[in-house]
């Protein structure tokens, strides 16, 4: 019997007898195929791969002819959603697995279930999965899952770490999930046999715990078939057939397997690593890549029963407990990609590269010492699927109506299962999920990005690899970097300018007075043979933003906001997204579309908000009447009719365009949408100086009564034509160029001499972030989400519920004017000079009320600013009164702050600056 640590001494033989073979210089993946033979020191594998031969011949039971929805995988996915269906009262659902439920990769997962995480959404969704497995399934089976309640334990070797944890037991605290910050003393008696002489603490969250794969998805199999729906096993799909309605709309027809196929509407992707294969039989684009990822399991370690699991995130390794023993495994800079993934495989196992493994092995015996004397029974190395983003790929496919996703799990499909089934399932019987899913969502990859083979697999790489990091507020990837450019990207580069990246767009971030710092080739953390960057510019940049204080550069973006309020500032947001809604039926489509009302002349600018079927904000937008005209140029299509040209953030403009989209299916609207976000470029001029800045460069009159707020215009901007909206999502007197990209750079440049003496500068996002924050602008996703209503949000002003003019969401906003609403955002200012993110806690009267959504510093009231809803612990509406009446609190790390709370901005409440009025 092999020990830990002769399986790292074993591993450093091979690491000095053969160089080329070591982490450094292995080749990017390995062409090996699954095996049950081990060359490595131990017994057996967990799970020996099934014969072929032995598994059944032909379908566990007859295909229907039809089904309401066909379920593709038997997976924690494919299991937990079809359940959810059932409880939805979708009887005519079928699940189809190719070989044995749990398969695939499922049956060799580790299991466990953290509850703490730094995302508000999963919160929500790991409780729910521990809601199912520890609790409903039993009731409502009679079975047990498997489930283990034995605690989880974060350890912090550094104080980032440990603050990292603070944040989330303050976050844990908004949604009752009990948690404490021990001592290195007290998590010596919480686990003995674990070392503590090098940590700064630990977070003990004692209901998190271990699930079962095989228990858990059987009972769900059992509860979900006796509400009437259908598991077949051994029966591999072979096509997806599609056809196309009268609109030209692609939209699922059937499922094709070896033995039949199954008419129906609706087709759930949770193949796992087998997504991409399934995706192409409908000409589905699905970005993930398939790895391997790996554990041991110990032989018996005495005094190690009951003990909590453990993650070590510095350590990049996890301590499962299994029974007598432990479970080792963690994520790696240089994982092993598998490339030619197989039809065939079921039930198999990798052999486990111990050159790859062994640093957890180092991890796992600094961290428990007894580990170097305890044997190896049992080595798992399997397949697992990693996404671009290390985030689950759901939704409604935007290539094939009918077609969802639930893929792409990053090795935690038992872990959010059960909260991501529920969501699917109320995706495909309600059109929408029931919790804001836009981070999962697959419309959020813009489509120049989801068959990209070297951007998918350098983000899923640099993803995984980070997997345990500490997940910094400002922190940006390196990998995939340089896809979409805008058309200012080199001279605001030599400017100094620091890019961020969203989606694929490398946008502003702010300005750095050290000069230029460009984004180079990802260089795979030194993995694989490549040389790792050194002296790079720009990740040194990126290493002073890893923290949770005010990064080194505050000062700067200071510079950047208080010259935006004082004189000007001048925005790149080429980035945007900037449609064109046009046709016979625009004005009806815009009307059902947008809350506010856009029917307006030619040349008014609206701001209004896109809602779903419940009330809840897809989308925040300006929307701008045109006038028609016979002849097309880049800044308006040729139509007839009614137009509009919409202007999105560019970092959602993918799940506009795709709400729109299905939209206009659905009602069947005869008009088109026309995407110029890559023909148009977007120059914003903001402040007290922009007017005077502008006269000189535009051939038009800028005054109040000449160029009104919320209006645009056609004019000539040294020379260009280009279309100017006066607008400001900063608070100040402004307005925006929309420019045909060739001729951006000499608008720019003219823009840049102009303001050279009424002190012009360049800003970022982050800029952006403090100076919209600090007038109480919303940002969707932030402030805005698929789950929050406009009233909810204070943008009652931009629904047009004064009118008959029926659009959707209406009827949901409704019934909340008259049932009241149950949560309310609100304004929070801190005195104390602290720095926030987002996720603290709120209090209100001694009692948890919420957490904060966003917050930043504002630099003009020189304050701290949240934003977050609210809620009445009693259950009931919150008023106004409510609002104004408690004693407010935010706790950042543990620490509480006095807070006021407002019911309008602080800074220029009355809007005079947007006026123009200083």
């Amino acid at each position: 019997m092999a020990s830990l640590s002769r399986a790292l001494r074993v591993a450093a033989t091979c690491l000095r007898r053969s160089p080329a073979q070591g982490p450094g210089l292995r080749p990017l993946a390995s062409g090996a195929g699954p095996t049950t033979e081990k060359s490595v020191p131990c017994q057996r594998t967990l799970k020996e791969s099934q014969d072929p031969s032995a598994a059944a011949r032909g379908p566990s039971r007859p295909l229907p002819s039809t089904a309401s929805v066909v379920v593709i995988g038997g997976g924690s996915l494919g299991c937990q959603t079809l359940y959810h269906l059932a409880k939805l009262g979708v009887s005519g659902a079928v699940l189809l697995e190719r070989q044995r439920l749990t398969s695939g990769t499922t049956w060799h997962t580790a299991g466990l279930l953290w509850q703490l995480r730094p995302s508000d959404v999963e919160v929500e969704l790991l409780a729910h999965t521990r809601r199912v497995v520890s609790r409903d399934l039993e009731e409502e089976t009679g079975l047990h899952t498997g489930w283990i309640q034995n605690g989880g334990l974060f350890i912090a070797s550094n104080r980032q770490r440990l603050d990292e944890y603070k944040r989330l037991m303050s976050l844990g605290k908004a949604y009752g999930v009990e948690s404490h910050v021990l001592s290195p003393a007290e998590t010596k008696a919480l686990y003995p046999l674990m070392n503590v002489d090098d940590l700064f603490g630990t977070l003990y969250v004692p209901h998190d715990g271990t699930m079962d794969p095989a228990g858990t998805c059987s009972t769900l199999a059992r509860a979900a078939t006796a509400r009437g729906v259908q598991v077949i096993e051994n029966c591999p799909v072979t096509g997806i057939r599609v056809r196309t309605d009268d609109f030209g709309v692609r939209r699922v027809a059937a499922v094709e397997t070896e033995h039949g196929s199954i008419q129906t509407p609706c087709v759930v992707n949770c193949a796992g690593v087998w997504a991409g294969a399934v995706g192409q039989m409908a000409g589905v684009k699905v970005p993930l890549v398939a790895m391997h990822h790996a554990y041991v399991i110990t032989e018996r370690i005495e005094g190690i029963q009951n003990m909590p699991n453990v993650r070590d995130h510095d350590a990049s390794v996890y301590l499962r407990l299994q029974g007598d023993a432990l479970s080792v495994g963690g994520y790696e800079a240089n994982p092993i990609f598998w490339e030619e993934v197989s039809d065939k495989f079921a039930f198999g196992l990798f052999d486990l590269d111990w050159d790859v493994f062994a640093q957890h092995i180092e991890g796992a015996i600094r961290r428990v010492p007894v580990l170097e004397r305890t044997g190896v029974k049992s080595t798992v190395c399997g397949p697992e699927s990693f996404t671009p983003d290390h985030k689950p790929l759901m939704g409604e496919a935007p290539e094939l109506r009918g077609f969802y996703l639930g893929c792409g799990f990053n090795s935690a499909g038992m872990m959010l299962g059960g909260g991501c089934g529920q969501e699917l399932a109320h995706w495909i019987v309600h059109g929408r999920p029931e919790k804001d899913m836009h981070g999962y969502d697959i419309r959020r990859f813009h489509h120049s990005l989801t068959d990209h083979s070297r951007w998918i697999r350098e983000r899923s790489h640099e993803s995984y690899a980070k997997n345990y990091s500490v997940v910094f507020p400002h922190d940006e990837p390196l990998a995939g970097r340089n896809m979409r450019r805008g058309p200012l990207h080199e001279e605001l580069l030599e400017r100094g300018c620091v890019f961020q990246e969203r989606h694929g767009w490398e946008r502003p971030g702010w300005f750095s007075p050290q000069g230029a710092a460009p984004v180079l080739p990802y260089d795979y953390c030194g993995a694989y043979g490549n040389r790792a960057h050194e002296d790079y510019a720009y990740g040194r940049l990126l290493a002073a933003e890893h923290t949770f204080d005010f990064p080194p550069h505050h000062d700067v973006i200071k510079k950047e906001c208080l010259a935006c309020r004082g004189a000007a500032a001048v925005f790149d947001m080429s980035y945007f997204g900037k449609f064109y809604l046009v046709g016979p039926d625009a004005r009806k489509a815009a009307d059902w579309l947008f809350s506010a009302d856009v029917s307006r002349p030619p040349g008014t600018t609206v701001y209004t908000c896109m809602l779903n079927h419940r009330g809840g904000t897809e989308s925040d937008l300006t929307v701008s009447r045109l006038a028609p005209g016979p002849q097309a140029s880049p800044l308006a299509p040729a139509f007839e009719g009614d137009g509009y040209y919409l202007a999105v953030g560019g970092a959602v403009a993918q799940h506009n365009w795709s709400h729109i989209t299905t939209v206009l299916q659905d009602r069947e609207f005869r008009c088109q949408l026309i995407d110029s976000s890559e023909d148009l470029g977007l120059i914003s001029v903001q402040g007290p100086a922009s007017r005077a800045i502008l006269q000189e460069v535009l051939d038009a009159d800028l005054s109040n009564e000449a160029f009104p707020f919320s209006t645009h215009k056609l004019v000539r901007a040294a020379g260009h034509l280009v279309r100017a909206m006066r607008l400001s999502f900063v608070g100040e007197l402004g307005w925006e160029l929309h420019v045909p990209r060739p001729s951006c750079l000499p608008v720019y440049q003219a823009v840049m001499a102009a303001g050279a003496k009424h002190g012009l500068v360049n800003a970022g996002y982050r800029a952006i972030d403090s100076l919209s924050i600090e007038k109480g602008y919303r940002h969707w996703h932030a402030d805005l989400r698929p789950d929050d209503s406009p009233l909810q949000a204070g943008l009652a002003f931009t629904c047009k519920l004064k009118s008959a003019v029926p659009f959707l969401g209406r009827e949901a906003l409704e019934r909340q004017q008259a049932e009241g609403l149950r949560r309310r955002l609100v304004c929070f200012t801190v005195d104390e000079k602290v720095p926030m993110f987002g996720l603290e806690a709120i209090w209100r009267d001694g009692q948890v009320v919420g957490h904060v959504r966003r917050a930043d510093f504002g630099f003009t009231i020189g304050k701290t600013l949240a934003y977050g809803y609210i809620r009445d612990p009693s259950g009931g509406p919150v008023s106004l009164d409510f609002v104004k009446s408690g004693d407010y609190a935010l706790e950042r790390m543990g620490v509480t702050y006095p807070a006021q709370a407002h019911l309008k901005s602080p800074f220029d409440p009355d809007n005079r600056r947007v006026k123009g009025i200083y």
